[in-house]
């Protein structure tokens, strides 16, 4: 047998190449320097710059089951749980993490899980592993999930879904999410990733703007917060189980306790600096109004801007187009969206003004102009 350079990693070559041909193969980006302008930034609340507490531990040791357990782990959940107004909070090393965790360790074979149809990867694994019965429903559609609880055999059903879909910038109706759930009950898990911070009172999310409580809440450190991390909030009973059952807690070295110290001081000011959140709408206004302007109508509402282009190897020329302006928005192609809805998607944070909104429009122009 002729050897082969990569040994039995050879074949992936030619799946690169095709990647490559279909206009959806990724690389490493360079580091973002100085004259650059990022709208892909989850960072939304301009945290993320600020330096951790210098007087506690960069690492936990072992997993919180066994040493490394830390009190600023316990300080940072109880903090969360007071602001969410729920009784307990348990952390994860990050928001796949949490997902992963807690839906495989929630639903169990002989249970149903319906999930929509653009949940995140993490939520979909999630489910997989969790060897329970999957129905996916069409996005947001009431409906749908309705019918999915009505015809179950199952005793147990858990309704999985996000409240703000970054793709998409949109969310379900979640009163009428809470009341259908109630109705075949159904236990109701909410990611709330994207819209924590951002939106409802004190930047408690979409949930609690529209006065409804999930059975299990969950939460990223690395996006408003400025931080690392995620958590999963809700009743006492819940995090006692997921402390026990929830793989990728269990079988993972604890939250650095910095990390965790910098994520309890950045929700004083995730909860106390409305003027931060005004001023993120503010720009993604103005950015959505100067977007349908240059007839590009973006998707849905809030401090993210997706515009959908068509074909991946359009949305990647038009990155490359703003990319020679210094701006860095990266194309959204499939796997990630459906295939035909590559996009460009803008992130709006506090870290930008309305110089940097207008230098992105005007840059738009000239790449929708060039590429059509």
């Amino acid at each position: 047998m002729t050897h082969q350079p990569d040994g039995p990693l050879a074949h992936l070559r030619g799946a690169l190449a095709e990647l490559e041909e279909r206009g959806l193969r990724r690389s490493t980006p360079p580091p973002l320097d100085d004259g650059a302008l990022s709208f892909c930034s989850n960072d939304y609340l301009g945290l993320a710059g600020r330096f951790a507490p210098d007087d506690v531990a960069v690492g936990s040791g072992a997993s919180r089951l066994i040493a490394g357990e830390r009190r600023a782990h316990a300080e940072l959940e109880a903090a969360i749980a007071a602001w969410l107004e729920v009784p307990s909070c348990l952390v994860f090393t990050s928001g796949y993490a949490a997902n992963v965790g807690a839906v495989s360790a929630l639903a169990a074979p002989g249970d149903l899980v319906v999930s929509d149809a653009l949940n995140h990867a993490s939520l979909i694994d999630g489910a997989r592993l969790s060897r329970a019965r999957v129905v996916i429903t069409p996005h947001n559609d009431l409906d749908a999930v309705s019918a999915a609880l009505r015809g179950r055999k199952e005793e147990r059903a858990w309704v999985v879904a996000e409240s703000y879909y970054s793709m998409d910038a949109d969310g379900p109706d979640l009163v009428g999410l809470r009341r259908v759930c109630d109705d075949h009950g159904a236990a109701l898990y909410l990611d709330e990733a994207h819209a924590l911070g951002m939106f409802g009172p004190r930047g408690r999310g979409l949930a609690a703007a529209a006065g409804v409580s999930p059975d299990v809440f969950v939460g990223t450190l690395g996006k408003a917060f400025g931080g690392q991390g995620a958590f999963v909030a809700g009743s006492h009973v819940l995090r006692e189980w997921l402390w026990n059952r929830a793989r990728s807690f269990v079988f993972s070295t604890g939250l650095s306790p910095a990390v965790a110290a910098a994520a309890t001081r950045a929700l004083v000011e995730v909860a106390g600096s409305p003027e931060r959140r005004d001023k993120v709408h503010a720009l993604a206004t103005r950015m959505r109004e100067g977007l349908a302007a240059l007839d590009r109508r973006p998707l849905g509402f809030g401090h993210v801007v997706p515009v959908v282009v068509g074909a991946s190897g359009r949305a990647a020329a038009l990155s490359s187009a703003l990319a020679s302006e210094g701006l860095i928005v990266p194309p959204i192609r499939p796997p990630t969206v459906p295939e035909g809805t590559a996009r460009l998607r803008f992130t709006l944070t506090a870290r930008h003004d309305a110089s940097d909104v207008e230098r992105a429009l005007d840059a738009c122009r000239r790449a929708f102009e060039r590429h059509g």
